[in-house]
């Protein structure tokens, strides 16, 4: 029987190897194994179809072949662990839009304590990701809705009101008129139950990640907002022009309605320090988009202003009433339905609020 310590030496190496070599080729896991040189010397098989390496690749300069795996840094990152002996974790997408997450262990030599490369892994995380991204969509959504809830109440309520001071005001001997505010006052109360119907109904069934997306008709849903603004339209003598070229949109209801509740009310608001407010609410498309504008003949908004309108609680006119978060609440909802809104707007000249609604999501 052989006992000679070099013989004893090498069979353990071999048989090392061949338990290196059978975990490499049953892994699920995709790794390389790059050795101090910058040197590819082994990778698993998924990494082999991930990132359609070949045999031919063992023994080439991993610089060669970064190209395939699709993350920039990669080799700056080996370096870095070969030169500290730290491990390396980062979360990393590829061009590919498919996330890693990526360690970068040093492969240290026990007798010498020497760093003589590094193992990589690769975990797919995409899918946990994506749910994280929605979870996250999920509690902005429901911050909209509070956020709206709030703001939303305000109106019809301040509606109701105004008709109330309106029918007090008037003459004993006028019931035509008086019938004429009782049924608006109706119809306001109408509404305003319905939009708390739909907003807590919102708080309460969003627990998936998709939004409740169906068939809107945006004239009736223009004509639902004039009917919520009645006291202004009626104490301003606002008149409102409508020009629809699209007509339905497939978009969550209580969304939209808000969207065009804020802009028509604002229109109104500030267009009534000029005088009377003349309104023009259109749609329209373009090659990418369905694009719903609100123009005004109010005082406008300076330019520098254009961006700061749409943070939370901005009040650039002290004598309008209001919170300053309508517009904060639009662009929320706006961007939560893959939109983006933009205003065009000069000093004394009225403004223009434009909504963007990308056509693949609406239609």
């Amino acid at each position: 029987m052989n006992n000679n310590p070099q013989d004893i030496e090498n069979k353990k190496i071999i048989e090392l190897n061949e338990e290196l070599e059978n975990y490499f080729r049953n892994t699920v896991i995709p790794q390389l194994f790059v050795d101090a040189n910058l040197i590819l010397r082994k990778f698993t098989p998924p990494a082999m179809k991930q990132f359609r390496l070949t045999a031919a690749d063992n023994g080439r300069p991993i610089s060669e072949i970064t190209n395939r795996i699709r993350f920039p840094t990669i080799l700056e990152n080996i370096q870095e662990v070969i030169e500290t002996n730290e491990d390396m974790e980062k979360e990393i997408q590829t061009t590919d839009l498919k996330w890693y997450q990526m360690n970068i262990l040093p492969y240290i030599v026990r007798k010498s304590r020497q760093t003589n490369g590094v193992i990589i892994t690769f975990i797919d995380i995409s899918s946990r990701i994506t749910a994280l991204r929605q979870y996250e969509r999920l509690n902005l959504n429901h911050e909209t809705i509070i956020f709206a809830l709030s703001h939303d109440l305000k109106g019809p309520i301040g509606n109701i009101n105004g008709l109330i001071e309106l029918l007090r005001n008037m003459e004993d001997d006028d019931k035509v008129e008086a019938n004429i505010l009782m049924e608006s006052i109706s119809l306001s109360v109408g509404k305003l139950m319905k939009t708390i119907e739909d907003l807590t109904e919102s708080l309460k069934d969003s627990t998936g990640f998709d939004e409740d997306a169906e068939r809107v008709d945006i004239q009736n849903i223009v004509e639902d907002v004039r009917i919520g603004l009645s006291d202004k339209i009626f104490g301003s003598k606002a008149k409102i022009h409508s020009d629809f070229q699209v007509t339905e949109l497939n978009v969550c209801r209580k969304n939209i309605r808000s969207i065009v509740y804020n802009l028509l009310s604002n229109a109104i608001k500030f267009s009534e320090q000029k005088g009377k407010p003349e309104i023009w609410i259109q749609t329209q498309e373009s090659s990418t988009d369905v694009i719903l504008s609100v123009r005004d003949n109010g005082p406008g908004i300076e330019k520098d202003k254009h961006k700061m309108i749409f943070l939370r609680r901005t009040r650039l006119n002290q004598d309008v009433e209001g919170t300053g978060s309508g517009l904060f609440i639009l662009k929320r909802m706006v961007e939560n339905l893959g939109g983006s809104v933009e205003v065009e707007s000069t000093p004394g000249e009225g403004a223009i609020f434009r909504v963007f609604f990308k056509k693949e999501l609406i239609l």
